[in-house]
């Protein structure tokens, strides 16, 4: 991979920290969002393009700290992230997390003045705290618990149950998903848009929200972040 691959936030003018955060993502609204919330280190990353270990560790090596946070967003690139801490003098601590919703939650406890390992538990019991889900277009014929899967079919997908929902089109299939995750207990919903969301889609999701969900506190970020239209965490 190139360099262009990675784009670090650490450089001049970033404060001095105490412990600073390293994330993987991708999209630029992503990438913004988690630099207003902290972050130091951004890699791109995701789905389809996972940073090397080289790539990870050149911007942990330029960010403005001794302790660091990585968090990874993706199931793929743990294990990429738990090899940094054997090859840079610095302290490592790894925030297993597997989505960019998880990641959100983290951020908002993520202390820069506090030790590495005290923001490691922190951030670990937020991410743990949230469900998420997210919103793709099938590319082959499958089958899941949901039904049958054809190929151009939107999927919702939670983690660590599946395929839960199967629609002819994104807002569908992230209505039928919404209904499952929120629940009779769900408080809070982030929505994160990606590059391909459509705005009418995304103003019919929010006004169905409204009307079916109307105790559910809504926050919609722009994420940029392809093949995903919609990624959702719920708290």
């Amino acid at each position: 991979m190139t360099g262009d691959h990675v784009r670090s936030r650490a450089g001049a003018g970033l404060p001095r920290v105490t412990t600073a955060i390293v994330a993987v993502c991708s999209g630029d609204g992503l990438a913004e969002l988690f630099a207003n919330l902290g972050v130091q280190g951004i890699v791109s990353g995701g789905q389809t393009l996972n940073p090397s270990t080289a790539e990870l560790l050149d911007v942990v090596e330029h960010v403005n700290a001794d302790q660091v946070v990585i968090l990874p967003n993706n199931k793929n690139i743990i294990p990429v992230a738990e090899q940094i801490g054997g090859l840079t003098p610095k302290s490592i601590g790894v925030v297993p997390t597997r989505t960019m919703p998880e990641a959100l939650a983290a951020l908002v406890v993520y202390d820069p003045e506090a030790e590495c390992a005290v923001n490691v538990d922190e951030m670990r019991a937020a991410a743990d705290s949230v469900s998420t889900g997210e919103v793709t277009q099938a590319v082959r014929d499958s089958k899941s618990e949901a039904g049958p899967i054809a190929t151009g079919d939107w999927i919702g997908i939670v983690k660590g149950e599946g395929i839960v929902a199967i629609g002819d089109d994104a807002g569908s299939a992230s209505r039928s998903l919404l209904d499952h995750l929120l629940g009779d207990d769900g408080e809070l919903l982030t929505v994160i848009t990606g590059a391909d969301a459509d705005r009418t889609v995304t103003h019919d999701l929010e006004a169905w929200l409204a009307d079916e969900h109307a105790d559910v506190q809504v926050e919609v970020h722009h994420g940029g972040q392809p093949l995903y239209p919609y990624l959702f965490g719920v708290e």
